[in-house]
């Protein structure tokens, strides 16, 4: 919730006068002629000219915010649910311009990330680690803008956060409304729609600094266009470069089998290639235009159509023996996501019934280019994997391997829906939703020297391994809540979602069979190519359908404050493996059980809300690299977690000038059953596996089953990813200065330490990632239509820990753990007008 200051244009006050004077001079000569004589006190001139000389008295108070997590549109007070609100004049006050940025400032929240800088979002606690592979499982977190479902298997939808209405948080499982990937929650991005009834433009301008980095920028900008008196067109474009702060410093790297003996001198270096100072540039470009047609009062009809363009150069990571910021890459690396969404909302009424129609088309593209020579050169030190890299005349090659990477996505969505008046004793929201996701993937591993024909993949030249596969996942639902006021102060709530899916992975992954014939084209049941990849080795299914429920009992103390129970639950489909040699992995479900509170006092000057919960996940979606063999991902149902925890929130406007918003969550998440990391013949997850408990289904050979030595996850190990507490606190003092509208503002952020990985091997490997808290201040004017902006960001320079891992297995890569950190210390300035 957020208070805004803004002086009254002073053509708007001129425009009122004449209108003014009239009203003043027909009542007021009214009056004059109607009112008895009375007499006058001698005293009453001067105390009215005193009165008069006194300054107003501006009254302190929160405003109200209003949102649509349940669908209809409510004051986010009188919404039954754990919901964290960044709005418009927030996002702007604490400059947040993308999903890391906002994922700071929602305690609910976390998020792990990987070498390419892509973000896996999560709620709760609700994390098992996985690294996001392309065929592993549907996110736990619903992305959406407006009304149209965004999320992607991979990684979030990082857009550009520009004349944005208000961003919702909702944790917790948000499955009847928003579907399988609400599990564990859903962000909701709301922007700004076109209106009809008056023109209104903006621009900003923006440049920044980074310790020990380079520099960067920003330009953005909004037009508000009436065409007539029903319908209007809204563009909204941006372009940013975000500073580069990673050094690729120079180094060499020998391998073992690779020496001059066998034709090469073992030795490869980045000096005088790829060797570069801040070389981890980000390049931003987008533009979002909606049309708005308003069909008399009650229908609306938006169009829109969403692209954005970002390239990002080099690495994210920092290699532990080098330091914070600093890695050995030897091979050039890059990534660049192209997007585009249509979308049509149809909003309109059938008698006193709500009626809403969405649609959208995602389209993704990921091109990408990684270096992948720690792979090879930890593989050769540790198995002489080298020596089985040659030409056609037999000679040994530079092993080295680079992943190029070719990821085309499509995603359509349908929802249509039904809601009746909201203020009806008894109301209903229901729908029915379909949605299509498609995949193409394509994962190409070539090594740097030439490879020998006989040891390709068929068709691709020193291409040691491919992955040329189709996913498609497809989702049909019917969904309902139904509410019931019992009395004036408690109401019921029930909903359901009835869903079914069918998801299919189809093509080829592997091998030429004269390297391996465990994978590729050893296992080829169809001659048939499969785009371009010389057969198909893997077509498999999986359906499914269920239904889960919520039910909510809420009691409104006064028009200020409430009390709420839920009941909820969460899910996501199962899916397929890669690695057709492994079963496929089994839905996981959240159970939520959770008494919350929404209180407001001191006459709306402070907001304080809370929950405290308990969740329940079964059969956890767990993907991993199996500690030997081909370093292949495997989905595996892990055991069952609990999580408990407390979160909170407040917002109390101290006085007109002073504004203090805050939140935290506390998280007790742990494993209440062991993770064994392998399924019976069923496919069920085994949750008891003591030491020398037989593995029959052992990934790396099919045919030999594996004595283990214990679980790999005991009960009571705590989940990654998510700390035990995580907190925010922002202070705001506004005041004017002469003629300016003035602030400054100090904000902090601190997140505990986080276990980097749930098995044993990986985090005896690579630990736990420390606590950090991060404080920013910002100042800034204002005057008429115009504003400056100054941030500085991180002031005192904390090298965050945000994520960890090795590029492969642990048992080859973990003695050369990378570490994902924070930006360092930035600075800034923002100029912006508006219209």
């Amino acid at each position: 919730m957020n208070r805004s200051r803004q002086a009254a244009p002073r053509h708007r006050t001129l425009a009122r006068l004449p209108l003014t004077a009239a009203i003043y001079l027909a009542f007021g000569s009214a009056f004059a002629q109607e009112a008895p004589p009375t007499q006058q006190d001698p005293q009453a001139p001067a105390q009215e000219a005193q009165q008069q000389a006194q300054p107003t008295q501006r009254t302190a108070e929160l405003e109200t915010v209003t949102v649509t997590a349940q669908k209809r549109s409510e004051n986010v007070q009188k919404v039954p649910i754990s919901i964290q609100v960044l709005g418009e004049a927030k996002l702007k006050e604490l400059n947040l311009t993308d999903f890391n940025d906002y994922a700071a400032y929602v305690p609910a929240l976390s998020y792990d990330t990987g070498e390419g800088g892509g973000a896996v979002p999560y709620f709760r606690g609700v994390a098992s680690g996985e690294n996001s592979n392309h065929s592993g499982p549907q996110p736990s977190v619903g992305v959406y803008v407006d009304e149209q479902p965004v999320t992607t298997i991979g990684g979030v939808l990082d857009i550009h956060l520009y004349d944005i209405d208000r961003v919702e948080a909702l944790a917790g499982p948000q499955g009847t409304l928003f579907g399988a990937s609400s599990q564990a929650g859903t962000l909701r991005i709301i922007t700004r729609k076109p209106d009809p009834a008056a023109f209104a433009a903006g621009y900003a301008f923006g440049a920044s600094g980074m310790s020990g980095g380079d520099m960067g920028w920003l330009g953005e900008g909004y037009v508000n266009l009436p065409i007539t008196k029903d319908i209007a067109i809204r563009v909204v474009g941006w372009d940013k470069k975000d500073s580069g702060y990673v050094d690729n410093i120079p180094g060499t790297r020998t391998f073992p089998s690779w020496d001059a003996d066998s034709g090469g001198n073992g030795t490869i270096t980045n000096v005088g290639t790829v060797a570069e100072s801040n070389y981890n540039d980000i390049f931003t470009r987008g533009a979002r235009v909606a049309l708005g047609i308003h069909l008399g009062d009650n229908w609306t009809i938006t169009p829109g159509l969403m692209t954005q363009e970002t390239k990002s150069y080099g690495n994210f990571t920092g290699d532990d023996h080098l330091g914070d910021y600093k890695v050995n890459k030897y091979y050039p690396e890059f990534a660049d996501d192209d997007w585009t969404q249509a979308s049509l909302t149809v909003e309109g009424k059938i008698g006193n019934f709500d009626l809403t129609y969405a649609y959208a088309h995602l389209k993704r593209g990921i091109d990408s280019q990684f270096d992948y020579s720690d792979y090879a050169f930890w593989y050769d030190t540790v198995d002489g994997s080298g020596a089985y890299f040659y030409d056609d005349s037999g000679a040994l090659i530079n092993p080295s391997q680079l992943i190029i990477g070719d990821d085309r996505y499509t995603k359509s969505s349908h929802e249509l829906r039904i809601a009746s008046p909201s203020d009806e004793r008894f109301r209903f929201v229901a729908g029915l939703f379909w949605q299509k996701q498609t995949h193409d993937i394509l994962q190409r591993y070539m090594t740097a020297g030439d490879l020998a024909t006989d040891l390709e993949v068929p068709g691709w030249t020193d291409t040691i391994w491919l992955t040329q596969q189709g996913r498609r996942d497809e989702d049909k639902a019917i969904f309902g809540e139904m509410s019931y006021d019992f009395t004036d102060h408690w109401t019921g709530t029930v909903g359901a979602r009835h869903f079914s899916y069918d998801n299919n992975l189809r093509g080829f992954f592997g091998f030429n069979a004269n390297y391996s014939g465990n994978y590729g084209t050893a296992l080829c049941f169809l001659d048939t190519p499969f785009r371009g990849a010389p057969c198909v080795n893997l077509d498999n299914t999986v359906k499914k359908n269920d239904t889960i429920y919520r039910a909510n009992l809420t009691y409104k103390i006064d028009d200020t404050k409430l009390v709420y129970g839920t009941w909820s639950e969460g899910f996501r489909p199962g899916g397929l493996n890669r690695n057709g040699t492994v079963a496929p992995y089994l839905p996981d479900y959240l159970t939520n059980w959770e008494l919350g509170w929404k209180t407001t006092w001191m006459d709306n000057r402070l907001a304080f809300n809370g929950a405290i919960f308990q969740e329940d996940w079964d059969d956890i979606q767990y993907s991993f690299l199996p500690p030997s063999g081909s370093g292949l991902t495997v989905i595996r149902n892990a055991g069952n977690a609990r999580v408990r925890g407390l979160e909170l929130d407040l917002n109390w406007a101290a006085t007109y000038n002073f504004m203090v918003t805050g939140g935290m969550a506390f998280y007790d998440a742990k494993l209440v059953k062991e993770y064994c990391g392998f399924s019976d013949a069923q496919g069920n997850p085994v949750t008891s596996c003591p030491p020398g408990t037989l593995n029959p289904n052992d990934p790396n050979d099919p045919d030999d089953d594996e004595i283990v030595d214990g679980p790999q996850a005991p009960v009571g190990t705590r989940l990654p990813v998510t700390p035990r507490y995580k907190g925010n606190l922002t202070g705001r003092y506004s005041f004017d200065f002469g003629e300016y509208e003035s602030y400054v503002q100090g904000a902090m952020v601190y997140v505990g330490d986080r276990r980097s990985a749930l098995i044993r091997e990986d985090f005896d490997a690579f630990g736990t990632l420390d606590a950090y808290a991060q404080v920013d201040f910002a100042a800034g004017i204002r005057r008429d239509n115009w504003s400056i902006d100054f941030f500085l960001k991180n002031a005192f320079d904390e090298h965050a820990e945000l994520s960890r891992f090795a590029q492969c297995a642990t048992f080859e890569c973990g003695n050369q753990p990378y570490t994902v950190h924070g930006a360092p210390r930035s600075f800034g300035v923002r100029f912006s007008q508006d219209f």
